[in-house]
């Protein structure tokens, strides 16, 4: 098996150190020479309040999360003199100008999808109202839905990992992998001798890692040290973690993406490390959900990565986008529906997951399951989901019995009273940690994909999804949320008297939950 002969361990604490302190000491430099300024020097103390006031009036003229504009506005009044300066630093959203623009001139360069679809019009003489999210999809994001796609759908990492796996063994020309997380263990190593393997056949092999997300978990260079594994490999770190203050640091790749020779592709909130594989255990049964997707709309995925990989790292390659084709090296797939890979960027003004999660609440008429790790909600969603439920909608969410993070997991339970006293109805998973992220309504329609119910998913990384419609995998989406629910304890309003007291603490938590 290939290996990398290298003292990680000492490389990753070394790193997170020297990060982490050049930022505390940067971040105090700039506290420290603020005050100093303002205390010493009148005109810099009322430019300081200048700027603060800007700030605001800013945040209010901006068309933003309210929640977001709320707790930011709440910051600079608090810290007149240091708060406009921080919203500068670490408020503001939008990545740069020049990330921005990179994206831009990539679409331009390579996006190739069609501009119409024949599904598209299928699907609108069928479901004018699905048709529409799809239509609405298609014209922010550039990602059209397709019939010709086969789906298969997995509720848990283990089997989906088997296939990727005979995927990846399968491959004679190209292989594309996306992923939040990449950690060492039995997982990655056992698909990157294959992949070591296939690249000594001659398969194309490209790797994005998001370097936030690894951080811990890989040494500096890992990016390097795959690429030596072979000359058909290349690999990228998105982001990369610098130890300087940026703009950009929040802005994350939190997709999740494998492509194989162009006809098949896994999406879903699964990344290659043990604990989505149940190898190892930290919060007891670790269930995350996925797709497979043959055919047709393998395309959209495709896409994404090429488009991701040629903003920041082939920048000025030449590429023919016809030879990743699904058509051809793949047979033709039998249709299972309408299937539409999306993904969400933080770098427009569409908040396109949460529009198309809102869609579905809103649509809703018989029934909404929603399983995610992290329930923190913003007013928006907030309001969908108890009006869902007072109109006599079955609203069901399954959030994780066992939490990695125990701060997040408090504040995702003080999201629950309101919620219980609609009528929505909340289980908790008993097993472990429940990591998937996926919707399904009225036995039609589902999306399965990394989008979690928090504002760091809806707002400020770079998510996928796949949505779907009419398809066979929506029907296995409802039966596994049945299961799942029957594995979990409900929580009803006499529950979380048990571990919910109004406290001020909590109040706060909801207060500063966009900064989550």
């Amino acid at each position: 098996m290939s290996s990398i002969k290298i003292n990680w361990r000492r490389l990753i604490v070394n790193r997170i150190l020297i990060t982490a302190v050049a930022l505390i000491v940067q971040a105090a430099w700039i506290v420290v020479s603020i005050f100093a300024l303002a205390e010493y020097s009148q005109p810099m103390s009322i430019l300081l309040r200048i700027i603060s006031l800007v700030a605001v009036l800013f945040i209010i003229g901006k068309e933003d999360n309210s929640s977001y504009k709320i707790v930011w506005i709440i910051l600079i009044m608090l810290l007149p003199f240091f708060g406009g300066i921080l919203y500068i630093f670490a408020g503001n959203k939008k990545p740069s100008k020049h990330m921005n623009m990179q994206i831009n001139n990539t679409k331009e360069k390579y996006l190739t999808l069609p501009e119409d679809s024949p599904a598209a019009d299928e699907l609108e003489r069928r479901n004018k109202r699905v048709s529409g999210i799809c239509s609405y999809v298609r014209s922010k994001s550039g990602y059209p839905v397709y019939s010709g796609t086969e789906v298969t759908y997995y509720p848990f990492g283990e089997r989906m990992f088997e296939d990727m796996m005979k995927a990846i063994k399968k491959a004679e020309h190209f292989i594309f992998i996306e992923y939040f997380i990449i950690r060492p263990g039995v997982m990655w190593n056992s698909m990157l001798e294959v992949l070591v393997q296939k690249a000594n056949e001659g398969v194309e092999i490209k790797i994005i890692y998001d370097d936030m997300g690894c951080v811990a978990l890989l040494p500096p260079g890992y990016f390097k040290q795959l690429e030596k594994l072979s000359p058909n490999i290349k690999c990228m770190a998105f982001n990369p973690v610098v130890p300087f203050l940026s703009l950009v640091m929040n802005n994350r790749d939190h997709r999740k993406i494998l492509v194989v020779d162009g006809h098949t592709g896994f999406n879903g909130g699964i990344n290659l490390s043990d604990e989505y594989i149940n190898v190892t255990s930290p919060y007891g049964t670790w269930k995350d959900t996925g797709v497979r997707l043959r055919g047709d709309a393998v395309i959209n995925l495709t896409e994404m990565f090429m488009e991701m990989w040629h903003t920041f790292r082939d920048t000025d390659a030449k590429v023919d986008m016809e030879k990743y084709s699904p058509s051809l090296y793949g047979p033709e797939y039998h249709s299972d529906g309408f299937i539409q890979p999306f993904y969400d960027s933080p770098l427009d003004d569409e908040t396109i997951s949460a529009n198309v999660y809102a869609d579905i609440v809103n649509c809703a008429q018989d029934y909404v399951y929603i399983f995610t790790p992290y329930l923190i909600l913003d007013d928006t969603m907030k309001n969908a989901l108890c009006l869902a439920a007072k109109r006599g909608v079955d609203v069901r969410i399954v959030t994780p019995g066992i939490p990695d993070k125990k701060l997040i997991y408090r504040l995702t339970r003080a999201n629950y009273k309101p919620l219980l006293k609609a009528g929505v109805r909340i289980y908790e998973y008993t097993p472990g940690f429940i990591h998937a992220k996926s919707f399904v309504s009225d036995d039609k329609i589902g999306v399965v994909g990394t989008i979690n119910l928090d504002y760091r998913s809806l707002f400020l990384h770079f998510e996928c999804g796949t949505l779907m419609y009419g398809s066979s995998a929506v029907e296995s989406l409802k039966k596994d949320h049945i299961t799942t629910m029957d594995q979990s304890r409900e929580i009803t309003l006499d529950n979380i008297r048990d571990y919910y007291h109004g406290t001020m603490f909590d109040a706060l938590l909801r207060v500063i939950a966009p900064l989550l």
